[in-house]
């Protein structure tokens, strides 16, 4: 009888393709964030406190820039965590630093979120 039961490595490499195409689609939403911002800016008469608190209090720039927020996050998490896979063997520690960095990223999110909301 052969044994079809597939289990899920959480604590090695093999998150493979989907970690892959998560990256290259968080990158091409940051690099169209850029892109929509630096238009933006742009088309700003001058640059100014007021200016860009008119800018960023629209609700279309709130939503890409937590969109970006959270795909920087997201980005910084699968590089980082694939650091810690290959190059930190115990497995303790390892566990400890994944968690550290997602508190981290989380925290950095927050308040990058709350910056923004507060403009």
């Amino acid at each position: 009888m052969v044994n079809t039961v597939r289990t899920r490595n959480v604590v090695g490499a093999g998150y493979g393709f989907g970690d892959w195409l998560l990256q290259r689609v968080t990158a091409i939403m940051m690099m169209v964030y850029v892109v929509v911002l630096a238009l933006c800016l742009l088309a700003l008469p001058e640059l100014n406190r007021e200016s860009w608190h008119a800018l960023m209090a629209g609700t279309f720039m709130r939503v890409i820039s937590v969109l970006f927020i959270v795909s920087v996050a997201y980005h910084a998490w699968v590089g980082v965590r694939n650091i810690w896979m290959d190059y930190i063997k115990p497995l303790a520690l390892r566990i400890v630093l994944h968690s550290a960095t997602a508190l981290a990223l989380i925290a950095c999110a927050g308040w990058a979120t709350q910056i923004l909301w507060r403009l």
